[in-house]
C-alpha cells in the first residue's frame, strides 16, 4: 500500500489522531461492555431456565442462596443491561448499573469460594473477577467518552 501526500497531510492534521483515539476508545468500550453484557445474559438464562448447570442441585441451592433471590437478581441484571445498552439513559443510571454489576461479580466470586468450589475448579472464583476487570475497563472508557468526568 502506498502513502500519498494527501494521506500524510490528513494524518498530520490537528484532530486526526484524536479521531482515531476516539474510535479506538469506542471500540474498547463496546467490546468490554458487550462481553460483560453477554455474561449477564448468560447468567440470567442459566439461573432462570437451566438452573441445573453446572450443579445438579441448582446454583442457588448449591451456593446457599434463597430461591427468591433468583428473581431479584434476574430483574436487577435485566434492568442493568437495559441501562448500559439503551442509548440516552442518563449517565447516573448507567453508573448505578456498573456498581450493581460490580457487586454481583464480587459476590459471585465470594459465594463460589465460600461454598468450596475452588476444589472443583479455581475458575469459579477467578471468572467473576476477570469479568469485573472487563467491567472496570468498560467503566473507564464510559467515563472517558463522557468527557472525563
Amino acid at each position: 500500500m502506498t502513502t500519498t501526500a494527501a494521506d500524510i497531510i490528513q494524518s498530520s492534521a490537528p484532530g486526526a489522531s484524536k479521531d482515531r483515539g476516539a474510535k479506538r476508545d469506542r471500540i474498547i468500550y463496546w467490546t468490554t461492555t458487550g462481553i460483560v453484557s453477554s455474561v449477564m445474559v448468560f447468567s440470567i438464562i442459566n439461573f432462570t431456565f437451566i438452573d441445573r448447570f453446572p450443579f445438579p442441585e441448582g446454583a442457588f441451592v448449591h451456593l446457599g442462596l434463597p430461591n427468591y433471590f433468583r428473581t431479584e437478581i434476574t430483574i436487577a441484571k435485566a434492568l442493568g443491561l437495559l441501562a448500559l445498552l439503551v442509548p440516552g439513559v442518563p449517565a447516573k443510571i448507567k453508573e448505578f448499573a456498573y456498581f450493581g454489576f460490580a457487586i454481583t461479580l464480587i459476590s459471585a466470586s465470594f459465594a463460589h469460594f465460600s461454598s468450596g468450589d475452588a476444589r472443583i475448579s479455581v475458575l469459579f472464583i477467578i471468572d467473576p473477577l476477570i469479568f469485573l476487570g472487563l467491567l472496570s475497563i468498560s467503566y473507564f472508557y464510559f467515563n472517558k467518552m463522557q468527557g472525563g468526568r
